[in-house]
């Protein structure tokens, strides 16, 4: 899940982005994403709450796309100026492991880069459908995140 106050996942990956000349994607980068947009599952909830609704429901994003493809789309939503590389996956992870002895809470692990590269589909259920609402483009959503005048450069601090 991502939106505005996101200092996790793609939020974190997009601040990282803008802060560096090289962005390294491990191996091909083809590893299924399904993000779901956090205004989107607030309008699930509010349509919950207004319309009673009760059940358990799968909410996921509704566009299947690859990491590489994804950070390609955070690029243009966020304008960074980072060039996207691929890395070899043991050399993406020796360079992990190294950054791990000196750095004792590295933002990204070796843990992270395996569960990144593991395959999770989730199922896609009609939640539009079911809860009367219209999900966000991908693409929209990204630029509805890291764009808006107001929160998109709200960074929270932990």
């Amino acid at each position: 899940m991502f939106g505005w106050f996101d200092r996790k996942h793609v939020g974190w990956l997009a601040r990282f982005m803008q802060r560096v000349p090289v962005f390294p994607i491990p191996s091909s980068g083809r590893f299924l994403r399904q993000p779901l947009y956090a205004g989107d599952f607030c309008d699930v909830i509010v349509s919950s709450i207004l319309n009673r609704t009760t059940g358990a429901y799968n909410i996921t994003g509704q566009e299947r796309i690859d990491y590489i493809d994804l950070i390609r789309a955070v690029k243009t939503a966020t304008g960074a100026k980072a060039r996207i590389q691929k890395i070899p996956y043991n050399v993406f992870w020796a360079l992990l492991k190294t950054n791990a002895l000196f750095d004792r809470d590295p933002a990204f692990t070796v843990g992270q880069l395996k569960a990144l590269v593991t395959p999770d589909v989730f199922e896609v259920i009609d939640w539009p459908g079911i809860f009367g609402i219209r999900a966000t483009p991908l693409q929209n959503a990204l630029n509805e995140t890291f764009r808006d005048p107001v929160y998109g450069r709200v960074e929270l601090d932990f």
